[in-house]
């Protein structure tokens, strides 16, 4: 059983899987959560129950970066072997094929920001720190960051935030794209729920095409995410949802559907 990475669903939310993390003080992503969380995100992807995610750190803290104590005594050969697995841990929530919402109250630092970085969508409150300090340490992102930041709030804006290590506010990240929406404290979880809910009943199939035509797409030319689509496009006429959303559509006209996920 996990020790501090745990998947959790319940009837109020049905549909929805919260991927919490609970390490106590601060949720530092040491290797021990860095294999919970991809085997979180592993078990989130296969299971039909849950139609999408929530990554949550509590109420006040999403993660504020790798263990440092850990990798403190690492040399560049030791490094070299897991620097791969570090970067596939952090960004596993980009690999399940649902909608993924990032729940982000007090600190999201250094990894932890590169877990919120994997996520469709990032929600933070109004108190909520961002960042990616590692060249405080004498490093540079690690897990993902130097990348997604870039695609997230352009190469510019990333660049400003590695090169100084400086932490970003909540509206600050809003303005520059870093977070879709900002919400007091104390509704940070429950706004993730609600945007994450709405998608219990929806044609899960094709979602996880929109998804992968939309990450596959953005690292291509256009004529290549063109092609993409277009496969994914056609492949959805073998599913049973989207006779039935078609069918439902015909006749009884747009959001009525019943779909099976399948």
């Amino acid at each position: 059983m996990a020790e501090f990475v745990t998947l959790e669903t319940s009837e109020e939310h049905p549909g929805v899987g919260t991927i919490l993390l609970n390490r106590p003080p601060m949720n530092a992503l040491n290797r021990q959560v860095q294999s919970e969380l991809a085997a979180a995100a592993d078990e989130a992807t296969l299971r039909d129950d849950i139609k999408a995610v929530v990554i949550y750190g509590g109420p006040k803290v999403l993660a504020a970066g790798a263990d440092i104590k850990e990798m403190n005594d690492l040399t560049y050969a030791e490094m070299s072997k897991i620097a791969g697995r570090l970067q596939d841990a952090l960004g596993s929530i980009s690999e399940i094929p649902k909608p993924t919402v990032a729940a982000i109250t007090g600190y999201a630092l250094g990894g932890g920001l590169e877990v919120a970085l994997g996520a469709d969508r990032r929600i933070a409150g109004d108190n909520a720190k961002l960042g990616v300090p590692e060249v405080l340490l004498g490093v540079i992102p690690g897990g993902g960051g130097t990348q997604r930041l870039a695609r997230l709030v352009g190469p510019a804006k990333a660049k400003d935030m590695i090169f100084t290590g400086r932490f970003v506010g909540a509206g600050e990240a809003l303005a520059i794209g870093l977070v879709d929406e900002v919400v007091a404290p104390d509704e940070v979880y429950n706004a993730a729920l609600k945007w994450a809910g709405q998608f219990r009943n929806a044609a899960s199939v094709a979602i996880a095409a929109g998804k992968k035509a939309v990450d596959q797409g953005l690292g291509v030319d256009l004529a290549t995410g063109l092609k993409i689509e277009e496969q994914l496009f056609a492949a959805l006429f073998a599913t049973e949802d989207r006779a039935i959303g078609m069918k439902s559509f015909v006749e009884n006209g747009p959001g009525k559907a019943k779909f099976l996920g399948k």
